[in-house]
């Protein structure tokens, strides 16, 4: 199998490049990009904006992300794909949080600025946490297009354990393996509740997180380096759980359809259930 540094997550703000012409049949829902915004859940503008900002990657782009994987490892399993997943993304936010750590901790770098560049890392981190958490909802053959159901899923994913639980005691579902039921059946109402109680966990949580984090990246040059990678990484490895808890174990094999909830005016009914089909699959090298 190739490495798993060939590809890197792309800012929502660049998405990948589409994969091949009928690599993806995709029906238009709403989604982000083409339905009216939704008021942000945590009351606390610039944290609303940050996500906001990452549950918008175009979902084509992480179709194209799974699909170019499944292609440079065609023998992979659903599995091995998702482990790829999880060491790009590991790879990305600690790199990420070395960087913004050096950054910061640079004598001609004031306290302000440092701080600013430590906003920016949650961004990132938020960015490539709700990327990866949808590449291995696709692997599972899940689709989340509403921005409700991504938001549930990034802050949930963050939370880990916590995000887990609080699914599960608010949706009434179980907490484990509860992505699919979740974001695809549960009514808008269910969801936005669901929102409203990851939000609480998620300030609380992340607000101690981050500031711990934040005050050592403004440490002598070297070691708030060492303090971004390590916290960051740390962090990372907590989404990964959370993504685990969500979905459960990877499928035997690679669905071939996608399945998605679209909700309509009544937030109170369940969503329609859309089913796409995945007609293309990765080619694989001939064998000697």
């Amino acid at each position: 199998m190739s490495s798993p540094h060939e590809n890197t997550w792309q800012s929502p703000a660049t998405p990948a490049p589409a994969g091949p012409p009928g690599a993806h049949v995709q029906t238009p829902v709403p989604g982000p990009g083409n339905q009216v915004a939704v008021a942000g859940v945590t009351g606390i503008r610039f944290v609303d904006d940050l996500i906001d900002k990452a549950v918008g990657i175009p979902s084509s782009a992480i179709h194209a992300h799974v699909d170019r994987l499944r292609r440079r490892n065609p023998y992979a399993s659903p599995a091995q794909i998702i482990t790829l997943l999880e060491k790009q993304y590991l790879l990305a936010v600690s790199t990420s949080g070395g960087a913004v750590g050096a950054a910061a901790a640079m004598p001609a770098v004031g306290t302000g600025v440092g701080m600013a560049l430590t906003t920016t890392e949650v961004g990132t981190f938020f960015a490539a946490s709700a990327a990866f958490s949808l590449a291995v909802a696709d692997v599972h053959g899940i689709g989340v297009e509403e921005t409700a159901r991504r938001r549930a899923l990034l802050m949930a994913t963050v939370l880990g354990e916590q995000g887990a639980s609080t699914v599960g005691s608010e949706a009434g579902i179980n907490g484990r393996a509860w992505a699919k039921t979740l974001l695809v059946n549960m009514p808008t109402q269910t969801i936005k509740r669901v929102n409203s109680a990851l939000t609480r966990r998620l300030i609380r949580r992340q607000a101690g997180k981050q500031g711990a984090l934040a005050i050592g990246r403004l440490a002598p040059f070297g070691i708030g380096a060492v303090v971004g990678a390590t916290g960051a990484r740390a962090m990372g490895r907590t989404v990964v759980q959370g993504a685990y808890k969500a979905f459960g174990p990877p499928p035997a094999t690679f669905p071939r359809q996608i399945e998605l909830a679209i909700s309509g005016p009544d937030e109170s009914a369940a969503p329609l259930r859309l089913v796409e089909s995945r007609e293309s699959e990765p080619s694989a090298p001939p064998r000697d």
